[in-house]
């Protein structure tokens, strides 16, 4: 069993991978949300830790494959496990991205030259959800967790969550579909708005990942600014009781402030804000923000969102 916090990311160094050529942050806390302008690499950033902290060594190789096929990735990873580090450094890593998107389910672990993936594998990917982006949530993921959930005799306490946020009774998988009760209805989830899709997603990744980390890429879509507070409450409490590690990305002020207001108010200080930038040199930073000083400059309403 993992102990508290052996596990976490608190250190990153990126190389030569998407928008980052030579990057390095320190000081992750428990829950860390990233902001910056547009195509600054907040998804990249969360990327390149989540294949630096989920690639086996086994899964790394060196062979000279057909370029087109593969994404090259240069990562450098720095974990505290028990107050010694591991370090994967200056290893190659090579993926094939479906249509050049990182999803989980489409990453493709193979050293065969035709990239191939037994099913077993890409079961367990789909069952261990734990990088969520609005945009590639599949049924197959949600169907899975849920069925988790059950066994996690966690379903009673996650539905009350949906409840209180979006006033229906229940989630739960009806011949394969997943279905949404209100009332005595029931209805297709696919009938509702991405929003809860997305909820869904983020609350089953803290209940089904203990021990582990998750990324919410863009946490704030579809998801009503007068939910952020407790979205976050949410996020801080569970991931405190599953000691689960958090990195999330937004656009939204809103969101950000929220995050503020809400660390404060259950005192949470295992908490930072990554803000991105570019200095003139055109090269990527990060100034991350511990929580006093996080808390200080949202209270002073100074701007964080990147330069």
């Amino acid at each position: 069993m993992q102990t508290k916090e052996n596990h976490f990311i608190k250190n990153i160094e990126i190389k030569n991978f998407k928008c980052f050529e030579d990057f390095k942050a320190e000081g992750f806390g428990r829950v860390n949300l990233i902001g910056g302008k547009n195509n600054v690499g907040k998804t990249a950033f969360m990327e390149a830790c989540y294949l630096g902290e989920n690639t086996p060594e086994e899964d790394f190789f060196y062979e000279d494959y057909e370029v087109e096929k593969l994404k090259k990735v240069y990562t450098v990873l720095e974990f505290h496990r028990d107050s010694s580090n591991f370090l994967l450094s200056d290893i190659e890593v090579a993926y094939k991205f479906t249509e050049s998107k990182f999803v989980i389910n489409d990453i493709l672990r193979s050293s065969d030259t035709d990239f191939s993936i037994d099913e077993s594998s890409k079961i367990e990917l789909i069952k261990n959800i734990n990088f969520i982006s609005i945009l590639d949530i599949i049924n197959e993921q949600i169907i899975n967790a849920i069925d988790e959930i059950k066994l996690l005799n966690k379903e009673d306490e996650f539905n009350h969550l949906l409840k209180e946020i979006f006033k229906i009774d229940k989630i739960d998988v009806i011949r394969n579909q997943v279905m949404v009760k209100n009332g005595v209805s029931y209805l297709l989830l696919s009938e509702y708005g991405d929003g809860i899709k997305h909820f869904l997603s983020i609350v089953l990744s803290l209940y089904l990942n203990e021990n582990k980390i998750i990324y919410l890429d863009e946490i704030e879509n579809g998801i009503h600014y007068t939910n952020y507070d407790r979205l976050w409450e949410i996020i801080l409490s569970i991931s405190k009781q599953q000691n689960v590690q958090v990195f999330a990305t937004t656009h939204s002020k809103e969101c950000i402030e929220s995050y503020a207001r809400v660390a404060k108010k259950l005192e949470d200080e295992e908490i930072t804000f990554i803000e991105l930038g570019k200095n003139k040199e055109d090269e990527i930073k990060a100034m991350v923000y511990p929580y006093e000083w996080f808390i200080d400059e949202v209270e002073q309403n100074h701007e964080v969102r990147g330069w």
